[in-house]
């Protein structure tokens, strides 16, 4: 350091700026997957959020058809909630 005393100016050595660079831009590229994992997030969540008002769409339709019902995913038979009237 004691080189440097009093300069304004200096310059790094090869490796030295090789070093930084290739640190700068692994951070550059970092930065930019963030942001395409960011904006595909946001897609995503609107892609959710599309999805869900589907499936309420779906539930009511059930709902209306079969009153309050559980759903094996499995098997695609139900059960009837236990506080519904099944005298229909």
């Amino acid at each position: 350091m004691s080189n440097l005393k009093g300069r304004l100016k200096g310059e790094l050595t090869k490796e030295e700026f090789t070093q930084i660079k290739e640190q700068q831009e692994k951070v550059n590229s970092i930065l930019i997957e963030i942001g395409y994992i960011e904006s595909r997030k946001h897609a995503l969540l609107h892609d959710l959020a599309s999805t869900n008002e589907v499936v309420d769409s779906t539930k009511k339709v059930l709902q209306d058809k079969y009153g309050s019902i559980s759903v094996d995913m499995t098997t695609g038979k139900f059960t009837i909630e236990k506080d519904e009237d099944v005298s229909n």
